[in-house]
């Protein structure tokens, strides 16, 4: 829909001032497109990891196994864990240059060559795939809410505090319906088993 607008609708006049939109705005280190695609901030953390890599790697000979694992989890895995909940429900095909950068981390870490396969050092490592990840920080999420332990403005959006009913104290969480693909997207909706 938005292709079918002309750059004049897209305008916004404020007294004399004109406010063109943009494609792109950062927010806390994260880049939302105007489209929500979440394609540009993918592109940009992932060529900001692997230059992290390739510093990493130049120094992996000189201090050994744990320190390069060290060095991986506080320069890649820790970033690439930020705000990925804001991932969720995305194209696998999308989110698949954050596992490829997962995967050269752990080539890294245990000095693998590229053509040795990587899911058993993810094993050992014990690192989860990104899809995995994310559905792990979103399903901790929903517990802290559900236990209390959750900050109070996340609390307070719970239907157990809005509604006094029996089936408040139950821990079933019922997926919301939705009519269209478009409204899958949405930021209160999130398929944890697809």
């Amino acid at each position: 829909m938005l292709q079918r607008l002309s750059d004049h609708d897209l305008t916004l006049e404020v007294g004399i001032s004109v406010i063109q939109p943009i494609k792109c705005v950062r927010d806390l280190s994260v880049h939302l497109d105007s489209e929500l695609t979440m394609k540009t901030h993918i592109s940009k953390v992932v060529s900001a990891y692997f230059y992290q890599l390739c510093k990493i790697r130049q120094v992996r000979r000189v201090v050994g196994q744990d320190i390069t694992k060290q060095l991986v989890s506080a320069f890649v895995l820790s970033p690439l864990d930020y705000c990925n909940s804001l991932l969720s429900g995305l194209l696998r095909s999308t989110i698949q240059p954050l596992q490829r950068v997962m995967n050269a981390a752990a080539r890294v870490v245990m000095a693998l060559s590229t053509r040795d396969h990587v899911k058993p050092a993810l094993k050992q490592l014990h690192w989860l795939p990104v899809e995995q990840q994310i559905s792990n920080k979103l399903c901790l999420l929903m517990h802290y809410i559900h236990t209390g332990q959750a900050p109070q403005y996340l609390s307070n959006s719970s239907s157990r505090n809005r509604y006094r009913l029996r089936s408040c104290d139950m821990a079933d969480y019922i997926l919301l319906r939705t009519r269209t693909k478009f409204g899958e997207h949405g930021f209160h909706y999130s398929d944890l088993y697809a």
